[in-house]
């Protein structure tokens, strides 16, 4: 491709509404256009790069025996309400754009596609002889972002690979998460990554066990937990640690004392001059369940820890059987509008007790008349503890469990772990912390789909057993943009040689200069037919722009045909070091055949 004939614009300054740096990259060298909030366009220079880490993620998939399919965008809000994820997905996260059409019936654009691949497995699928079946897509997808942001990592409309595996049974299951597990790394080791693999909540997907894929990258909206030696890993809405141990509590005696101004566990243990570690914190949440129960959470943990909301989350959806519910809308911790519509009383804010009185909440058939109590695995063991006294402007101290205040029988793990911790695998290994960028997901879903969309094959025995399922999806436009953030300096952006649009660029700082063209034209044509991608900068421009442009795209070498032309060579400049050397002309092929190769292994 010539760059006099392409499609190009690229800009020296950074767009208004790009925040990091890979959107601001992508924007400047031409690679995406912004159409509206979260909607892109892909520009030639994108598609090529969107199309090489297709094939590679193709060739992985392919190599494990998945076969390519193509499920329908638009989805019927029967299959999902069959599922039970259509009021999660329309209302509880919301991001599912929903629509209604002429005949008055409710279709969603596709999020994902478990709902859509059941029911054909459930139509197609009769025999134990049929599996294992693993079907996979690449296509568009949509998600109803409440604020989208950086270009393509968080858009409302992305590409995406989505895969959908059905088993006899959980060995199988295992058997292919496991090849997945492998797939997914050999993806992002051609692509030219660094990435890590950590353990991960399986969100509103559900199963049992998941594992995300993280591009390590200082902007990444995740953190990431993990040891130096390899052997834990995991995202911080997952990880699980051994805390730092407890204080000997200063407390010999059970008695309330007054604490005013003490709402915070700082001031506190300013006040007490005691450790966070001595107290005994009561968190207050508002959960509301699809069938529109609100359930009033009290939760208690150590003063030192935070409440991880997605465990608590998770411990929710758990329980919502108990509340005749499906799935949580929405965990908040109650402001003072929402207090007055279920609050008899003033709550005693920043100083509750575990044995905060049921009486508090106003009987309705809407709200749960009594607090869900769970206690945190950091409180268990905990002595002569500091804690609310359910009186403002007073604690207590000196409390124990068995004597003063009952153990609730919910007890969960619902701290966040932190850097520094220790790791549960090995206490003489302490947690570090890294930044990453999610591009992969895959999941065990066990039954749960087969099982409310009666999905199910006839075994040896000649029983009908529900399918078991697997799911797996690489993020294609995130991955590439993630590859931009991990990789770029002050010039532009750096491409992995795996996943550039092109390898090469041949620069002719003076396209009025005959041999300067005729030396480029041939070696155009040369790379070209041996397979080596490269683009040919003819613009009419000074040198400097071309060699700015040519940084700015990223491509990873340059050709320049310059005055070292007169000796016979040409200078050839490496994209991620700047270094440069001058080689014959000759030579051309032969050295990028080999940096490249070098590079692509």
């Amino acid at each position: 491709m010539r760059l006099s004939q392409m499609l190009l614009v690229t800009l020296r300054d950074d767009p208004a509404e790009a925040e990091i740096p890979s959107h601001k990259l992508l924007i400047r060298a031409g690679y995406i256009r912004r159409i509206g909030s979260g909607l892109y366009a892909y520009l030639p220079l994108m598609l090529r790069v969107l199309n090489k880490v297709s094939k590679i993620v193709r060739e992985e998939m392919d190599a494990t025996g998945a076969q390519e399919c193509l499920l329908p965008q638009l989805q019927p809000a029967d299959l999902w309400r069959e599922s039970g994820r259509w009021d999660t997905y329309t209302q509880a996260e919301g991001i599912m754009f929903s629509l209604i059409d002429r005949q008055n019936r409710e279709l969603g654009l596709g999020p994902t596609h478990e709902e859509v691949i059941t029911t054909v497995a459930k139509d197609m699928i009769r025999s134990y002889r049929q599996l294992p079946l693993h079907l996979y897509q690449l296509q568009t997808k949509f998600r109803d972002e409440i604020r989208p942001r950086f270009g393509l990592m968080r858009g409302r409309e992305f590409i995406m690979k989505d895969g959908y595996s059905f088993h006899a049974d959980q060995e199988s299951l295992k058997k292919t998460y496991q090849d997945m597990d492998k797939a997914y790394r050999n993806m992002l080791r051609r692509s030219g990554l660094e990435f890590r693999a950590v353990d991960a909540d399986s969100g509103a997907i559900g199963g049992s066990g998941s594992q995300e894929f993280m591009v390590l990258a200082d902007a990444g909206e995740d953190e990431i937990l993990y040891t130096e030696d390899g052997k834990y890993a995991a995202n911080l809405e997952k990880a699980v640690s051994i805390p730092p141990d407890a204080e000997i509590s200063p407390f010999e005696s059970y008695e309330k004392l007054e604490t005013p101004g003490t709402e915070t566990i700082e001031k506190l243990c300013k006040f007490l001059k005691c450790s966070p570690t001595n107290i005994v914190k009561n968190v207050l949440y508002q959960s509301v369940y699809d069938n529109g129960m609100t359930v009033l959470v009290l939760v208690n943990i150590r003063g030192d820890q935070d409440v991880n909301d997605v465990k608590l989350l998770n411990e929710l959806t758990k329980l919502a059987g108990n509340y005749e519910a499906k799935t949580v809308l929405a965990l908040t911790v109650p402001d003072v509008e929402a207090q007055k519509k279920w609050a008899t009383k003033s709550l005693p804010l920043g100083y509750i007790a575990p044995d905060l009185s049921d009486d508090y909440i106003t009987s309705s058939k809407e709200v749960s008349s009594q607090f869900l109590r769970m206690v945190d695995q950091t409180v268990v063991s905990l002595t002569n503890f500091a804690t609310g006294s359910n009186e403002s402007g007073y604690h207590v101290m000196g409390a124990n469990w068995g004597q003063e205040f009952t153990l609730p029988k919910l007890v969960v793990d619902l701290r966040k772990a932190e850097k520094g911790d220790r790791s549960i695998h090995d206490p003489s290994q302490t947690l570090e912390t890294a930044r990453g960028i999610e591009v992969g997901h895959i999941f065990q879903l066990g039954t749960k789909y087969s099982e409310a969309m009666g999905a199910t094959y006839t075994n040896e025995q000649g029983e009908e057993k529900p399918l078991v399922m697997g799911c797996y999806g690489v993020g294609v436009s995130r991955l590439a943009q993630s590859a931009v953030e991990q990789s770029y300096d002050k010039d532009g952006i750096i491409w992995p040689v795996a996943i550039a649009p092109y390898h090469v660029v041949i620069c002719i700082p003076n396209i009025k200069d005959a041999q300067q063209m005729e030396v480029a034209e041939s070696l155009y044509k040369e790379l070209n037919e041996a397979g080596i991608e490269t683009i040919l900068d003819d613009r009419d421009e000074r040198a400097g722009v071309k060699f700015k442009d040519a940084d700015l795209i990223g491509i990873p070498y340059r050709i320049v045909t310059g005055r070292s032309l007169k000796s016979g060579k040409v200078e050839l400049v490496e994209r991620a070091t700047h270094q440069s050397q001058e080689i014959l002309v000759e030579e051309v092929l032969s050295t990028l055949k080999d940096l490249i190769e070098k590079a692509l292994t």
